[in-house]
């Protein structure tokens, strides 16, 4: 670093500082280093203008310094976002925690409807980690915005840990550093650097190391990027448009065989065949539903993409204006389908044929209900 012997790494995102490319990954000028917090312009503009800027550091960089956590001696936490499992689970899980003990929590439950039954999202999420061949010391249900959940989260952490450094792991925007944020303040910590936070993937670009105890210390790691997630091709508008910022509110819709949901025109959903049924939209309140026959449905997004079905816009990654579409016959009463990053559409009904539509790159995929 010219001028500078000394290293600098920024308390935002965890990236080496330089003073000399205002254009690569870690850049701050060099008055900011005389700062008792250095952070990068990255952080910075994103922390105070809500400015996101690329992050200059490929996905290989980041699942190659996640993989260096296998040779660790550690507990992993992992953090999922109970809104997105699917879209937020790491699929290389199982190589990165290699033989260490793995702490399953899940964030977010302040944006489920206050009617879900806490024993069995339990039960749902200790399912979801068999089937992936993990098995979590204790799975936990959090919110980083109430507090739901933190101090057992805390206490279990302390009581398992044995002793060991902490890893905090998960894919990108499911609320690492926000629960970091949350798990120094109760240990009286106000006045370490923050961790800077936001709606936008990829905000910690390099591992965060906070210390824990006097020999052991606290991790937080970059947020690995899931590419079939659809949040990774929009806009920062319509990105606020689909990112859930309070409880989501059900809207349901009473659909007889051969009618069509948009959500927006990010994903739709075709009733093809079975008897007069309920399908339950799970998105962002800020998203508009609109119902029409599937006769019309083709015209309907070709007129109207981009104004009165919105997102996506011109402002978004042209990707999202590639559908593709995937047919479900479903078997149980009440089906989740899951669009990767957006939300889901509970189908309550047995003998149900659907097909479903959503940007080439997006994950679509059923689950039985989460909310049965």
């Amino acid at each position: 670093m010219s001028n500078y012997e000394e290293e600098f790494f920024c308390s935002g995102c965890g990236v080496k500082i330089q003073t000399t490319e205002p254009k690569k990954a870690g850049y701050a000028p060099a008055s900011a280093l005389s700062r008792e917090q250095v952070v990068c312009k990255r952080c910075f503009r994103l922390t105070h203008y809500n400015e996101i800027q690329p992050s200059g550091i490929s996905d290989q960089e980041f699942l190659d310094l996640l993989h260096t956590l296998s040779n660790k001696d550690a507990l992993i936490v992992k953090i999922v976002d109970v809104v997105d499992l699917y879209g937020s689970w790491l699929s290389s899980i199982n190589r990165l925690i290699g033989k260490n003990k793995l702490l399953l929590v899940a964030n977010k439950i302040d944006l489920m409807p206050k009617s879900m039954n806490r024993k069995k999202l339990h039960h749902w999420l200790k399912k979801e980690a068999s089937d992936q061949s993990l098995k979590p010391v204790e799975t936990m249900i959090i919110s980083t915005v109430t507090g739901e959940g933190i101090d057992e989260t805390i206490s279990v952490i302390d009581e398992v840990r044995n002793g060991k450094d902490v890893y905090v792991v998960g894919s990108a925007n499911v609320g690492k550093s926000s629960f970091i944020n949350q798990l120094l303040k109760r240990h009286g910590h106000e006045s370490d650097p923050f961790i800077t936070t936001s709606h936008f993937p990829g905000t910690t670009l390099n591992m965060i190391q906070i210390p824990f105890d006097e020999q052991k210390a606290l991790y937080d790691t970059p947020g690995i990027i899931n590419r079939h997630q659809l949040s990774h091709y929009l806009s920062s508008k319509s990105l606020k448009q689909i990112t859930p910022t309070k409880e989501i509110k059900p809207m349901v819709f009473q659909l007889n065989p051969g009618q069509t949901l948009f959500i927006g025109a990010l994903a739709r959903l075709d009733f093809i065949k079975g008897e007069r049924t309920s399908f339950v939209v799970y998105v962002s309140n800020q998203l508009s539903i609109h119902r029409t026959k599937l006769e019309k449905a083709d015209q309907l997004y070709d007129t109207h993409v981009g104004d009165l079905l919105q997102p996506p816009t011109s402002e978004d990654d042209e990707a999202v204006f590639n559908l593709k579409s995937q047919t479900f016959k479903l078997h149980e009463e009440e089906t989740d389908i899951v669009f990767s990053g957006l939300g889901w559409i509970t189908v309550k009904g047995a003998g149900v044929t659907v097909n479903a539509h959503a940007p080439q790159e997006v994950a679509i995929s059923k689950r039985t209900s989460i909310l049965s």
